[in-house]
């Protein structure tokens, strides 16, 4: 049976609560160590940030038209199987399942054991990340109703945290030799490949903005609630992104910094002291718990959905009694576990940032091509600003996925090594179908 017996819907502000727990965790916590290795200006830092929110709100008012247009859960792979080809949208789907949920779900669980052990030292960080993947796929797995309320107590609590830290971080530090006006040399450095490179880090960082798209099926009043839930969430996090790193920079050493991935322990102890920054360590790993949560909730919807579309992949869109989607989400604990075992928290944000920003570019070009075949499809909601939101948004992204495959060859090679697995997937599940017709 493919079909949800449960009604209940998801609310705005369970979406919104969604979409920012997708967002706020491991890339804001965690990325800020790399950047600064090619980067010292706090002007040029802090611009990072505001260019990436950005590339976030164009492609949200993107996906916002697109979401409207065409509201069924399976974000990409729906829109690029509708606007493109079914194959186009089955790779963007395949690599969703494959990446795009599992390795950030690994990546927070990995950050949040990383904190974890600077706080308790006798925690195992793997053995942590794992139990913690798992006891929420328990409760995910259990009810739609359950995970909504679970997100909406663990995101609203992460915001007051993050608010709070901003405020009191603020006033305490003390501040740092650092600027954030620009300095000559800075317009030069906003253009550099070191720019580029550091802006996919910060892309990941925003990459949960389109989380809702996911879900469309399951929201209700999707043709109004998703363009509000996508543009109210990705504002909230752009607001508190920039707070956050102004706080960083202004309180912590850029030494101290420097290719660390605890960013919010080093800086937690540089405000309040050791015990201090071992009391905001361990709530940024509990607070972690909300992005890990998020993903489980969201990424197996994708998987249900191909599954429906392709005979091959059908066992994958069996839902339980309350409507879950429990073997589509038990794949992407698996894979998830793999990730947190088998490669490093670098590789897995560089190999997992070139492949999303890959389809959510071609996701936003699709928005081109849908106005130009079907100009008369119902669009109850239309991009603010099209042409130049979604132009500025391929444009940046474009200037990004260059410059990675460039200078991070071995990562994005195997970002697209991935891609080709998927064609080899979707012609076997298409062949399958055929012969079971």
């Amino acid at each position: 049976m493919t079909s949800p017996i449960s009604t209940y819907k998801i609310n705005f502000t369970t979406g919104v609560a969604i979409v920012v727990a997708n967002m706020v965790g491991t890339g804001v916590f965690t990325s800020l160590g790399f950047q600064v290795v090619d980067i010292q200006s706090g002007f040029v830092l802090l611009a990072l940030w505001a260019v990436g929110g950005l590339i976030a709100l164009c492609g949200a008012l993107s996906y916002g038209e697109l979401a409207a247009a065409l509201p069924r859960s399976g974000g990409e792979y729906h829109y690029l199987s509708q606007i493109y080809h079914p194959v186009v949208g089955f790779l963007s789907g395949w690599v969703s399942a494959t990446v795009g949920f599992a390795a950030p779900t690994a990546l927070a669980a990995m950050a949040l054991g990383s904190y974890a052990a600077n706080v308790w030292p006798g925690i195992e960080p793997k053995v942590l990340s794992i139990v913690v993947v798992l006891l929420l796929t328990a409760v995910h797995a259990t009810s739609t109703r359950a995970g909504s309320r679970l997100q909406v107590f663990v995101t609203v609590v992460k915001v007051m945290v993050l608010v709070a830290f901003i405020g009191v971080g603020v006033a305490v530090a003390v501040p740092q030799p650092i600027r954030f006006i620009p300095q000559p040399g800075d317009w030069h450095l906003l253009l550099s490949p070191a720019f580029a490179v550091s802006l996919i880090y910060v892309s990941y960082a925003y990459s949960g903005w389109n989380a809702a798209v996911y879900l469309a099926g399951e929201v209700a009043e999707p043709q109004r609630n998703l363009p509000r839930i996508l543009l109210t969430g990705t504002s909230i996090v752009l607001l508190l992104y920039i707070g956050l790193n102004f706080v960083f920079l202004y309180a912590a050493p850029l030494a101290k910094l420097k290719g660390q991935v605890e960013v919010g322990f080093v800086v937690a102890n540089q405000l309040f002291g050791s015990t201090g920054g071992r009391f905001m360590g361990g709530l940024i790993a509990v607070l972690l718990i909300s992005t890990i949560s998020s993903m489980i909730f969201a990424g197996p919807r994708i998987v249900q959905v191909m599954g429906e579309d392709l005979t091959g992949l059908r066992s994958l869109a069996v839902v339980s009694n309350a409507g879950v989607p429990v073997r589509a989400m038990l794949l992407q604990t698996g894979l998830t576990l793999l990730f947190i075992l088998a490669s490093s928290f670098q590789q897995v944000l560089v190999y997992a940032g070139f492949v999303l920003n890959l389809f959510t570019f071609l996701t936003v070009l699709g928005l081109f091509v849908l106005r130009w075949r079907q100009p008369h499809l119902p669009r109850p909601y239309r991009a603010w600003g099209y042409p130049f939101t979604p132009l500025l948004f391929l444009l940046l992204s474009g200037w990004t996925l260059f410059y990675l495959l460039r200078d991070q060859p071995t990562e994005s090679l195997y970002g697209l090594l991935t891609l080709l697995g998927g064609v080899g997937v979707y012609f076997l599940s298409r062949r399958q179908s055929i012969n079971t017709a």
